[in-house]
């Protein structure tokens, strides 16, 4: 049962890079999506993958402050797509 901590440590650094590296291909997206919902759409990937990103580094240092700074950051996060949502709706003609 020793090796379970050193274990869960290099799961969550290999979480911690492969975040990374999603990261930069939705950040490639946010750059060159053909069209602006795609844009918004890779924006919103990218908070949710900050979010993740902030979870894993609480979950590796054993902090627990930051669970107020997320609920917060994807509360914005909900009510920003949800109004991005609406506008398109109502530009679609429904």
């Amino acid at each position: 049962m020793s090796t379970l901590p050193a274990l869960l440590d290099a799961v969550l650094v290999v979480c911690l890079v492969l975040l990374g590296l999603s990261a930069v291909l939705v950040a490639v997206r946010l750059l060159r999506g053909p069209s602006g919902l795609d844009r918004l759409v890779a924006l919103d990937v990218l908070v949710a993958e900050f979010l993740v990103g902030l979870v894993v580094h609480a979950a590796l240092t054993g902090d627990s402050s930051l669970v107020p700074v997320v609920v917060a950051i994807s509360l914005v996060g909900f009510l920003g797509s949800t109004t991005v949502a609406r506008f398109v709706r109502r530009g679609t003609g429904r």
